[in-house]
Order: C-alpha cells, then sequence, then structure tokens
C-alpha cells in the first residue's frame, strides 16, 4: 500500500527523513514542468525545484497537516519563481552566446520538411512569444502559466497566488492581452 503525503509527512517530522525521499520522487516532476515553464530554461528549472525542496524540508515544522503538501510545494515552488524573475528583471540579462553546431530550435520540431518561409516565421514567433513573456510582471506570468499551460482553474490559480479570484482573473487576462498585442503584427502571415 502505499503512503499517502500526510502520512509520509509524519513520518519525516517524527524523524524518518528518507521518507522525504518519497515526498520529492512524488512531486518533483509537476514542480519542474511549472519552473520550467515559468523560467523558459532548464538550469533555473532545475535550481527552483531543488531550493523548493530544500525550503519545504527545512520548514516541514511550519506546514499545517490539515493542508495539502502538494499545494504547499507548489506554492513555494512560485515563490522561488516570483524571486527569481525578480532578480532577472532587476539586473541586466546577457544573451547567451548560440552554439553555431548546435540545431536550431525550429529545426527540432517534429516536421518532416518545413519550407524555409515556415521555418523564418516559426523562428520569429518564437522571439516575439519569449519578448512578450519577459513583458508580464511576474504575477501575470505565473497567472498565465498555471492557467494556459497547466490548465488550472481561475479557484486554483487564486489559492496557489493567495489572491482573490477576482484578481487571479484579472492576471490571466492582463497577460493575454499584451501577448496577444505582442504578436498581433504575425496574424497577416495566417
Amino acid at each position: 500500500m502505499e503512503m499517502d503525503d500526510a502520512a509520509a509527512v509524519a513520518r519525516v517530522r517524527s524523524g524518518d527523513e528518507d521518507t522525504f525521499r518519497l515526498l520529492v520522487e512524488r512531486h518533483s516532476q509537476i514542480i519542474f514542468r511549472l519552473a520550467f515553464r515559468m523560467m523558459e530554461n532548464e538550469q533555473d528549472a532545475e535550481e527552483v525545484v531543488q531550493e523548493t525542496f530544500l525550503r519545504a524540508y527545512r520548514g516541514l515544522d511550519g506546514f499545517e497537516s490539515r493542508a495539502n503538501f502538494g499545494t504547499w510545494i507548489y506554492r513555494i515552488a512560485l515563490n522561488r519563481c516570483y524571486d527569481l524573475l525578480a532578480q532577472r528583471k532587476s539586473r541586466p540579462m546577457m544573451q547567451p552566446q548560440e552554439d553555431p553546431d548546435a540545431p536550431a530550435a525550429i529545426d527540432q520540431l517534429p516536421t518532416k520538411n518545413p519550407s524555409p518561409e515556415r521555418r523564418l516565421l516559426s523562428q520569429e514567433i518564437e522571439v516575439r512569444v519569449r519578448s512578450a513573456m519577459e513583458q508580464l510582471t511576474a504575477g501575470e506570468r505565473i497567472a498565465f502559466v498555471l492557467r494556459h499551460y497547466e490548465g488550472r482553474s481561475i479557484e486554483e490559480i487564486a489559492r496557489a497566488l493567495n489572491v482573490r479570484p477576482g484578481l487571479a482573473k484579472n492576471r490571466v487576462h492582463r497577460a493575454v492581452k499584451k501577448l496577444r498585442q505582442e504578436l498581433q503584427p504575425l496574424r497577416a502571415f495566417r
């Protein structure tokens, strides 16, 4: 019989530190997926996952047993994403040098033989989406990712962000509006 999160937390609190590994294994994929979508790179996503579980382990005594561990750990990950996004905004970001031998991201799409025009358009879309996502506030970005990538309801987003549902809905709306505005010039190519 598999141990549920509440039982695992209770065992860790009583001194069985190895049981925390079960919680990490159970929740690390969803935390990584969220972090990767928020941070847009694997290295930052891995940092978020590692820091999330470290903070959770250290703060396990403050975890209320009546709460859902998955929701609690998700919130810790969101806070870490907020922190990293704020750090990015506060310092000038150097653009990484591209490896000329590495295949372009567009070349890795599962298309057999895209036309040169399709490749160029896909590259332009990728650049514009990244640019638009960077212009979102951390709250808008998290709300957008939770809604449109994770498929979370407005109520779930509100709980995760610890805000009223109306504010969560507003953040999603503002994010969509900003993304549409940034991507508007590409509508001519449809």
